[in-house]
């Protein structure tokens, strides 16, 4: 399976929302609003540029990624397939904001959530 396809086959979860790209999401709708904000992204810190790392490594990142957010609303959880997983933060942040956090923890994709729109997946390689 390509990256690609991959992250189009997740599910991504954090909190009460349920988001899946190309679809819309009435969780994150009411996530946002009740956020006050017109958009919002999730992302991770796990497995920089789609290469395996080790769980206390991805874990560590995490943490970094958590400080580094802390002053936007945020939910936690975890995006993937049946056989594969990674936490995430969803963030009531401008996507911009949350792509050049993306970049600076050399990840490849963010999956960008708007009010009344389809979950966009937004990919830098």
């Amino acid at each position: 399976m390509t990256r690609e396809a991959a992250w189009r086959a997740s599910t991504y979860r954090a909190g009460p929302v349920v988001a899946r790209v190309g679809r819309r999401s009435a969780s994150a709708d009411a996530w946002l609003a009740a956020q006050g904000v017109w958009a919002g992204a999730i992302i991770t810190a796990w497995n920089p540029m789609c290469r395996k790392h080790p769980p206390r490594w991805n874990e560590r990142a995490q943490d970094r990624l958590r400080a580094a957010t802390r002053r936007w609303a945020r939910a936690e959880g975890f995006s993937g397939t049946t056989r594969w997983q990674e936490h995430n933060l969803l963030l009531a942040a401008d996507p911009r904001v949350v792509a050049a956090l993306a970049r600076r923890f050399r990840q490849a994709a963010i999956l960008v959530l708007r009010k009344g729109r389809p979950a966009r997946l937004r990919a830098f390689i």
